[in-house]
């Protein structure tokens, strides 16, 4: 039982490299704003097309960003959800949910 606690951190702790290498894209707008995070969700980079800025309407642009966020961070917790499955599957432990963060 120890052994295989032992090979669950083991693996949790790569997948949760895995999950840091890994990028997701969020976006709002119709692309108008997008926002890389990687796969735990901690936001990279965020794009804001320019015609954004001519318009002058702030609370419309804070609102995009917000929604890409929101979209990049939901993305991210999928796919931490799906690993972390692969890897409970892997370790022949049914039900089993871990945090991906």
């Amino acid at each position: 039982m120890m052994q295989q606690a032992q090979q669950m951190q083991g693996k949790l702790a790569e997948l949760q490299d895995e999950l840091a290498r890994r990028t997701v894209t969020g976006a709002a707008g119709g692309g108008l704003v997008s926002v890389e995070a990687d796969g735990k969700g901690t936001v990279k980079r965020i794009k804001i097309d320019p015609s954004l800025m001519t318009g002058g309407d702030v609370e419309l642009l804070e609102d995009l960003v917000t929604v890409a966020v929101g979209d990049a961070q939901q993305k991210a917790a999928v796919l931490g959800q799906e690993e972390m499955g692969r890897l409970a599957g892997g370790l022949g432990i049914p039900g089993l949910k871990l945090p991906f963060m």
